[in-house]
């Protein structure tokens, strides 16, 4: 019974595409054995599930709505669409502080200083990543500083603490507030300027409404 649950559960997370974000919750993980059956293991203590604990899990990952065996695990899904985010967003232009520097012709010292001077008075977002900090380029001119069209857009998003990964999906993506118009490029438009800051206004106040 308790081999039988734990494939029903793989096999289902595998049709989800959601095992690779197990971990990731803090949730128990799997792997294939040789035979491709799943071996789900504790991530505390590293030891193979009981029965119980494969029970426990099967309740949690169908908990959300009125039909549980229809149910999804909905605080994967979450995760699994902000990974595809980040992936898509880190597809495209960004910068380092090392190759920063090299645009700005600085010194990486000085430009580490300037971009978290930037940073900490809300005119530039950062982002951490596995392998260092990342700088996305839409915000910069082409000799590598801030743009002064975007300082009252990023401000109020910054300082509301939203997630910065949103906020840089929000700033170059279509916006529904701006009619599908992408609000970095929206904003360069003098005539189109005051509403770009509004709809970020507006969203600020949720993003700190909500936290």
């Amino acid at each position: 019974m308790t081999a039988e649950r734990g494939e029903r559960l793989a096999d289902w997370l595998d049709r989800l595409g959601l095992a690779d974000h197990l971990a990731e919750a803090g949730l128990p993980t799997y792997v294939r054995d040789e035979r491709g059956h799943a071996r789900w293991t504790d991530p505390g203590t590293g030891e193979p599930l009981n029965a119980d604990q494969l029970d426990q899990l099967d309740r949690l990952l169908h908990q959300q709505g009125s039909e549980p065996e229809h149910a999804v695990p909905v605080a994967l899904l979450l995760l699994a669409r902000h990974a595809r985010v980040r992936e898509e967003l880190l597809a495209g232009e960004w910068f380092t502080y090392e190759t920063l520097a090299a645009l700005r012709g600085a010194s990486v010292n000085a430009t580490r200083f300037a971009v978290h001077k930037a940073h900490a008075e809300h005119r530039l977002l950062l982002l951490a990543t596995e392998t260092g900090t990342v700088i996305p380029a839409f915000q910069l001119t082409a000799d590598g500083e801030p743009r002064p069209d975007l300082a009252p857009v990023l401000e109020p998003l910054l300082a509301a603490g939203m997630d910065p990964w949103r906020s840089w999906a929000w700033l170059t993506q279509p916006a529904g507030l701006l009619g599908g118009q992408v609000p970095e490029r929206l904003v360069a438009d003098p005539a189109e300027a005051d509403l770009v800051r509004y709809a970020a206004l507006r969203l600020a106040e949720r993003v700190a409404a909500s936290g």
